[in-house]
């Protein structure tokens, strides 16, 4: 069984965490944040977690379990997976840990566009974002440290916690690598090196039949 529902990394967690029973969405997105799943997985909003439900359930891949009512709390909706929604789980999983994707991240994008600044400006850029991603790193190195000797938590469950310490640690090499061709000037640029090149890159016009 396969299915045409676009999948999204918050789709996939909302069948993950149902796997194990039903939930409301206040205890879908509690447990995201409790798990340090939402690294990797944005509820910050939970208007787009109500959303998603939604589409969720009109595909028929979750369906509504039960609907709570407690003077404490205001009425609750429990969701439950159904056996496409399982079928779906698997199916992503297959697609996304077997194929790489081009996701379109923010800083390549900011990179392919930075003749925009001076490789001045540039560099103030680079050195301020290394001094995030140390921080970065020393965080997670002291996450990873806490829930595998403090809370001796499987490693399965911090996967993607090392990935994300993993891709820290190259970046930061990388932009160690490119500070250092800032500085000693074997990367850098100017607008008429620039100029320069966009002529030697236009195309030229395709010729009229028949001249």
């Amino acid at each position: 069984m396969t299915t045409s529902f676009k999948r999204s990394p918050l789709a996939l967690a909302i069948l993950g965490l149902l796997e194990a029973g039903p939930l409301h969405p206040y205890g879908m997105q509690q447990l995201i944040k409790e798990w340090g799943k939402d690294q990797v997985i944005n509820v910050g909003q939970r208007a787009t977690l109500y959303k998603m439900i939604a589409r969720l359930t009109e595909a028929r891949l979750i369906k509504v379990c039960e609907t709570t009512r407690d003077n404490l709390y205001p009425e609750r909706t429990s969701y439950e997976l159904t056996d496409a929604g399982r079928a779906a789980a698997r199916q992503w999983m297959d697609e996304i840990l077997s194929t790489p994707r081009n996701e379109f991240p923010e800083f390549p994008a900011a990179l392919s566009f930075l003749p925009l600044l001076t490789p001045e400006a540039a560099a103030d850029l680079f050195e301020r974002r290394r001094e995030l991603l140390i921080q970065e790193l020393t965080e997670r190195d002291a996450e990873l440290t806490t829930a595998l000797e403090g809370f001796q938590l499987p490693r399965v469950t911090l996967l993607e916690s090392e990935y994300l310490r993993a891709l820290t640690q190259a970046e930061l090499r990388w932009i160690d690598e490119v500070l250092a061709g800032l500085r000693d000037k074997s990367i850098t640029w100017s607008e008429e090196e620039l100029r320069a090149a966009a002529t030697r890159l236009q195309v030229p016009p395709t010729p009229t039949p028949g001249r």
